[in-house]
């Protein structure tokens, strides 16, 4: 059930995974520092269905993306009232292979013109955000040779310009791609084989050379970071190898570092985090731990301030802002 309590938290709009500057922020104030007694006044709840995804906001609607039965669905509300503006229905056959949530992972991109989903089986769907009728689709993982991941698509979209950029997860080199957000034509695609290809596998023991096979998983949970270093834009995406920086009109790759577990049965799945010309990163799974780079003035260099691999504990002193994630 979705339930909508404070009026006043619509005011701004929530476009796409973690709000409008993608960090989960809000210039909203007044708000309440606690609930008042017997909770906030419901102004409407809607019965929906499955699925991660979270609902997105933009010039009044209110898009959720979630599944009943075998149909994906992606429906606009009234934001304030829940009355029904559009609603588009597609089949989806996804099961999840470790028996989790069968609906979609990723949250709707909203813009002026257009809605943005990507399914967890990789459609990426661009529906008109007024009408909801479709403008374009592409079928990621049957067009860039993706493998099966552990638990569906997860990484939603993020839009550079007139570029639509997508964890896609493609065998060798598609790790990301960007489409041009009108048409859905392929702008460029990067990172994969080539990127790890001969690079040590950092904070493995012995560091070994990494060795491509051609099988790997590609794509991580983590959502492409984008932020201004140095004055320069930069594409900053944890995939399940490690973080890659990318320039976000080109793809080209500025730098790269190896960041995951060593065993296979794993993901990495927290969007990296930027402030000032640093950006941290972390893993939960199997001790793989953390990490701080100050990116160089050239955005194709780094410094590695430190990791948990190098640090004593006392030595862990983090911007406040930072150490909310952390």
């Amino acid at each position: 059930v979705l339930a909508i309590g404070l009026a006043k938290a619509l005011a701004e709009d929530w476009p796409q995974l973690l709000g409008p500057r993608a960090d989960g922020t809000s210039t909203e104030v007044g708000l309440l520092s606690a609930w008042p007694s017997g909770g906030p006044k419901v102004i409407w709840k809607k019965q929906i269905g499955t699925g991660y995804s979270a609902p997105s906001i933009c010039d009044g609607r209110l898009v959720l993306f979630h599944r009943v039965g075998n149909e994906q669905i992606v429906e606009a509300l009234d934001a304030k009232t829940a009355k029904p503006i559009w609603r588009h229905v597609s089949p989806t056959r996804y099961r999840d292979p470790f028996g989790y949530n069968n609906g979609p992972r990723c949250t709707p991109l909203l813009t002026k013109k257009h809605c943005f989903t990507f399914g967890a089986e990789g459609a990426l769907l661009c529906l008109d955000v007024k009408t909801g009728k479709p403008v374009w689709q592409r079928k990621t993982a049957e067009e860039f040779q993706v493998p099966e991941a552990f638990f569906g698509v997860g990484a939603s979209p993020v839009i550079e310009g007139n570029l639509l950029i997508v964890m896609v997860g493609g065998q060798p080199n598609s790790t990301i791609v960007a489409f041009n957000k009108d048409t859905g034509k392929v702008a460029w695609q990067n990172a994969g084989r080539d990127t790890w290809q001969g690079k040590p596998s950092t904070g493995w023991p012995g560091e070994p050379l990494v060795r491509w096979r051609g099988t790997e998983k590609l794509a991580s949970y983590a959502t492409p970071t984008l932020a201004t270093i140095h004055g320069r834009r930069t594409l900053l995406s944890l995939t399940r190898q490690g973080l890659v920086s990318l320039e976000p009109k080109t793809g080209k790759v500025n730098f790269s570092r190896w960041f995951r577990a060593r065993i296979n049965e794993s993901v990495n799945a927290a969007n990296p985090i930027v402030l000032g010309n640093r950006v941290f990163c972390s893993a939960a799974y199997y001790g793989v731990g953390s990490f701080l780079l100050d990116i160089g003035r050239d955005g194709k260099s780094f410094t590695e301030v430190w990791s948990t691999n190098k640090r004593r504990k006392a030595d862990r002193r983090l911007d406040p802002v930072l150490g909310i994630h952390w």
